[in-house]
């Protein structure tokens, strides 16, 4: 038997569609990526065409002074190490300790399933106070320690509900079969459970990565020792140094270059880590964040 294809031609309005619908996607990007390339000109371009407003998406007076300025100071690659161990350190911990509360939260035979819930919810909406919480790290002798950075962060209300609504979702047959099996149910969570939630497990890596990348508030309460600052702290006070000079007159013309474009150089330094391995998680991170949006 030949076969035989039929092809579908596309009505008028459904090309119009298209082509609207790429045009406007077009410039959701274009305006998207803009503030981002304007950065990196920005980053490149000299003070001289900073200041006279010349620089838009590509670098004008290209000069690499302010990265090697940033680039030179001894703390800064040490920084950044900080920042690299607490990231990974953090995600890790925080990946552990929330999977291990939202899996039995998701299981409605677990006694009082429905209270305990309320209660995790109720830490999101109330706090014990920056006060209290500095007194119990100080007392926990958790100050100028790498705890005193990850724990205040270590679990988060919000991604244990997205992690307790996937699990919710994992087949309970397939749980079941495991424990005919043989296995305990901390078996079936790590064999069966945690292989099929690799999207909302990617998505929290990447949250809790980009959270500890970015966290300076945590180093500003609990971190007094300068070679325990991560790099988003260590940038922070080299803007704000830069750009509240005692006297400006007497700041050097490297200084002053530093004090024009350090906020967009420092952007850039953040971001770029981030960026490189964004493209990788991309894929979990859409299905992580649909969860629950497709019921069979």
């Amino acid at each position: 038997m030949a076969n035989t294809s039929v092809k579908v031609k596309e009505s008028t309005g459904y090309l119009i569609f298209k082509l609207i619908n790429t045009i406007i996607m077009i410039l959701v990007c274009a305006v998207t990526l803009y503030p981002f390339l304007y950065l990196v000109a920005q980053s490149f371009s000299s003070e001289a065409a900073i200041m006279q407003g010349k620089v838009s998406i590509l670098p004008v007076g290209f000069n690499i002074g302010t990265y090697k300025s940033v680039l030179a100071k001894g703390d800064f690659l040490k920084s950044y190490k900080n920042t690299l161990v607490y990231s990974v350190i953090g995600t890790a911990l925080s990946l552990l300790f929330s999977s291990c509360l939202a899996y039995p939260l998701s299981k409605k035979e677990l006694k009082g399933q429905q209270i305990l819930t309320k209660f995790v919810i109720f830490t999101m909406y109330f706090a014990g106070g920056l006060i209290p919480n500095y007194v119990l790290m100080r007392r926990l002798h958790l100050v100028n320690h790498m705890a005193g950075f990850i724990m205040p962060s270590l679990i988060s209300t919000y991604y244990v509900i997205l992690m307790k609504s996937f699990f919710a979702e994992t087949p309970h047959e397939l749980e079941e079969a495991g424990e005919l099996d043989g296995l305990s149910p901390i078996g079936c969570f790590i064999r069966i459970v945690i292989p099929l939630s690799m999207p909302i497990i990617a998505t929290m890596i990447l949250f809790n990565a980009v959270g500890y990348w970015n966290n300076w508030y945590n180093a500003f309460l609990y971190l007094d020792k300068k070679d325990m600052w991560p790099v988003a702290y260590y940038l922070k006070t080299i803007i704000t140094g830069a750009s509240t000079s005692a006297d400006p007159g007497e700041a050097s013309a490297e200084k002053m270059q530093i004090a024009a474009n350090i906020k967009s150089c420092s952007m850039v330094l953040m971001t770029l880590p981030i960026i490189c391995v964004y493209p990788f998680v991309q894929k979990y991170y859409v299905q992580g964040m649909m969860l629950g949006g497709v019921k069979e």
